[in-house]
């Protein structure tokens, strides 16, 4: 008999007991760290999806300790990869008659700790599941396994003219599964939406192993919109097995033009004149100076040492294209603009947008360790808000790079640091947290595109009231009434046992010195 190996310290009373829910008249109280995986069970998973794909080695389960959220990592139990709905069945049906919590998996790049182990949990990952299994042009939609990369969608679609418009940084490498879990978004979701208006249907794997079909290959069903509440629910609701995609038309023709600023201020007011001015851009990018350090240093785009720059691209029919793309730099001139560039061929196009593309990881350039947040605010206190970083950075001695989706005010601040630096690390992340607040006084949210996970959840009940909560919780059991589909993730779960689901409040223990919050 084994368990997790609990390797983060700081997730002790964050995951050791926990609430699960708090469905009516009762709760589930489970205690994680004494949930124990037993041989038979083992030996259960794999007969269930084969020895190969049944990983115990504890040396192998390392791999799948933490997703993109580096800062957090628990070894799992074990992990599982089937290849088919049947055999996700059938591993589901085994935890749940050991009473084991189950934890989905797609490509592990998510940033908030979704797809982070729970001691003792099954972790099922979904990445050998990866056939494209129908395609239907004329109706607009394809069908599609979990592992599918969301980049793969768009380059066997294009050379009949059609994509698929969600767009994450990490699309060469996310799966549709990851996508759904968090509703990613992407520089094109201002034009286009998230991955929920792009989702028509889903197969997924209940917590009980019945399979539910959802939605389906037409824009609209009669009901309540099930599909979209599976959307983003960070594999709370059960694992999805297959999805309906809609797909687009490529559009006839793309404008793209850089504009460089003095400061943050003169850009974000470029974005607003822009969208003010009845334009809806494709995409528009805002960097910052710090942004366009690390970018410069890691792609050797010939960008200027500025305060500011934005990219944006209109797309749509040729003549209102050509018009929408004067217009908009004309705005930005008059907004104070430094420098304009409209890329001379496709080429360079892709160059600009493989700078932006590449800021997360750029970052590493210019710093030994960083972490990414994801808030919302208006687009009318961009500037504001930027400025209320800025003074976070100062205070703490930390250096913050901002890039973000400026049209519809997702901010992606970095925050970065140096994990050799005693007590650094935790510094970056109550600076972190502190962004968060901000964008939640700015009227804002905690996430745009990257999901709550395990990260954000303590956060919740800052933005939520109890009984919004409560009310989403139960959704939740009507899906899955034991509370073991990914634990721990979305909903501010209690730091000691016996606290309540909300808005944080010290245990007594803590308060006295005898336990940690974690």
């Amino acid at each position: 008999m084994g368990r997790g190996t609990l390797v983060d310290g700081r997730l002790g009373s964050k995951l050791a007991a926990m609430i699960l829910h708090p469905c009516p008249d009762r709760e589930l109280v489970l205690d994680l760290d004494w949930v124990m995986i037993s041989r038979s069970a083992i030996d259960s998973l794999r007969e269930a999806v084969g020895e190969r794909n049944c990983v115990t080695e504890p040396e192998q389960l390392r791999v799948y300790e933490c997703d993109g959220l580096t800062s957090f990592r628990l070894t799992p139990a074990v992990v599982v990869l089937p290849s088919t709905t049947a055999e996700v069945v059938e591993v589901v049906k085994i935890a749940r008659a050991h009473g084991l919590p189950l934890v989905p998996r797609g490509s592990g790049t998510g940033l908030s700790g979704g797809a982070l182990p729970v001691p003792g949990c099954v972790l099922v990952g979904l990445a050998r599941m990866k056939r494209i299994l129908e395609i239907d042009l004329d109706n607009g939609w394809m069908r599609v396994e979990p592992g599918v990369i969301n980049l793969e969608v768009s380059r066997r679609l294009s050379p009949d003219g059609y994509y698929y418009a969600p767009d994450p940084s990490s699309q060469s490498v996310c799966s549709i599964g990851g996508n759904v879990a968090e509703n990613s978004g992407g520089a094109h979701c201002l034009k286009y939406g998230f991955t929920v208006n792009h989702v028509l249907g889903a197969r997924v794997v209940l917590a009980d192993g019945s399979v539910l079909d959802l939605g389906g290959p037409v824009l609209d069903t009669p009901g309540y919109d099930l599909t979209g509440a599976l959307v983003g629910s960070e594999g709370t609701l059960g694992i999805v097995t297959e999805v309906v995609l809609r797909i687009l038309r490529k559009p006839e023709a793309t404008r793209t033009f850089f504009a460089t600023f003095p400061s943050t201020d003169e850009a974000g007011h470029a974005v607003s004149r822009i969208i003010a001015a009845g334009i809806v851009p494709a995409a528009i990018e805002m960097m910052d100076r710090l942004a366009i350090v690390a970018i410069k240093a890691a792609t050797g785009v010939d960008w200027p040492d500025v305060g500011a720059a934005l990219l944006m691209d209109v797309d749509g029919p040729l003549a209102e294209v050509e018009h929408t793309a004067q217009e908009a730099v004309r705005i930005a001139r008059e907004a104070g603009a430094l420098l304009v560039r409209l890329p001379k061929d496709e080429a360079e196009r892709q160059t600009m947008w493989k700078g932006r593309k590449s800021a997360f990881a750029a970052v590493g350039r210019i710093s030994p360790n960083y972490m990414v947040q994801d808030g919302v605010i208006p687009r009318s206190v961009i500037a504001q808000v930027l400025r209320e970083i800025e003074g976070l950075a100062a205070r703490a001695g930390l250096r913050i790079a901002n890039v973000f989706h400026a049209g519809d005010g997702n901010l992606h601040p970095l925050v970065l640091y140096d994990a050799r630096i005693h007590g650094q690390e935790e510094l970056a992340e109550k600076v972190g947290g502190e962004i968060l607040r901000a964008c939640i006084r700015a009227g804002g949210s905690i996430t745009g595109e990257h999901g709550v996970g395990a990260d954000k959840a303590p956060y919740m009940g800052e933005l939520f009231s109890e009984d919004d909560l409560a009310t989403m919780a139960l959704l939740r059991c009507s899906f899955d009434p034991e509370g073991r589909m990914n634990p721990g993730k979305i909903f501010p779960t209690p730091r000691l046992c016996g606290d309540r689901p909300g808005k944080y409040t010290p245990h007594p223990l803590e308060q006295s010195g005898e336990a940690g919050r974690g």
